[in-house]
């Protein structure tokens, strides 16, 4: 059809060596702004401005700050006894929040990633600051592709293992993002109406890395017009908004009868997940992103994927 793109993706090389490496240190004041900048491979990027409360402290002071991070003996075993664990993505199973990441490579990665910290600290409504986010920049089709291939997703150290020994014990694994499935699955791109549905081919993309299945995923979807112009979101993704989150764990609960259900994330929208009829336990996992008022309601603050691989044995 006469001004149409073309369905089909094109396979993205994915570098083999993504190190991640901090150039500097952060000030544990609260609320102060510092710049870091990543090395990641043979490039060398800015990362974006971020507020120094959201750097995770060591063990030892998260103990002394955080009641949490030595877990009940009730929530180690319905850690252990997890039918289905669902895992938060951006700042949980990879390492980036994929959105500012995106933001910062077409230009408005401040800006953007101001309302992610609103967000993610539940100052505001997902939905709100999801559509405020997306209409600072504007990413096209050709950026988004061009993006996944400078800057593909990297998985978080020591989610392999957790998620290895999981299985080991029959644990069913869900991945459950407010961010978008180009960064984390792979299919073909779907016409819509007018709009058009982007899936890009990743070489490796995250879903297939850990071994999780398509319809193991919640997440949302960038929609684009025929001439590659940005066209929103999909609105009814249940990520999309405040509780979607919880609404995808009552459902999967409900289709499949699970009987007990972890959630593991960073954000706001990851303790959504914990209201009635939802997750049994929400583990705050704070070894990317440590939001203060996350961590403290959750049932287990961590801040490495080795303590809750041992809470396992």
């Amino acid at each position: 059809m006469a001004g149409r793109i073309s369905t089909q993706p094109t396979a993205i090389y994915h570098p083999k060596n993504h190190h991640h490496s901090s150039l500097c240190s952060l000030s544990p004041s609260s609320g102060t702004k510092v710049s870091l900048r990543f090395s990641l491979g043979s490039r060398l990027y800015s990362s974006l401005k971020l507020t120094a409360i959201s750097e995770h402290p060591s063990k030892t002071v998260a103990s002394a700050q955080y009641g949490n991070t030595m877990p009940s003996q009730d929530v180690i075993e319905i850690w252990r006894n997890a039918d289905v664990v669902c895992f938060d993505v951006d700042s949980t199973v990879c390492i980036d929040e994929g959105i500012d990441e995106l933001a910062d490579f077409c230009g408005a990665g401040e800006s953007v990633a101001e309302w992610t910290a609103r967000a993610m600290g539940g100052s505001v409504p997902f939905e709100v600051a999801l559509a405020a986010r997306l209409s600072l920049f504007k990413p096209s089709l050709s950026q988004v592709q061009d993006f996944l291939e400078r800057r593909p997703p990297r998985i978080s150290p020591g989610i392999h293992d957790l998620i290895n020994k999981l299985r080991a014990k029959k644990a069913e694994i869900y991945l459950i993002s407010g961010g978008f499935r180009q960064m984390i699955e792979v299919s073909n791109g779907l016409p819509l109406g007018s709009d058009f549905i982007l899936y890009t081919c990743l070489k490796h993309p995250v879903a297939a890395q850990l071994g999780i299945p398509r319809e193991n995923i919640f997440a949302n979807r960038l929609l684009f017009r025929s001439s590659g112009e940005f066209d929103g979101f999909d609105e009814a993704e249940p990520t999309s908004r405040s509780g979607g989150k919880a609404s995808a764990i009552r459902h999967i609960k409900k289709v499949h009868q699970y009987r007990t259900l972890v959630m593991v994330g960073d954000g706001a929208t990851d303790l959504e997940a914990r209201k009635p009829g939802g997750a049994d336990l929400f583990i705050c996992y704070g070894g990317i992103q440590l939001r203060p008022s996350v961590a403290a309601a959750a049932d287990w603050l961590v801040l490495d994927f080795n303590e809750l691989c041992a809470g396992l044995e």
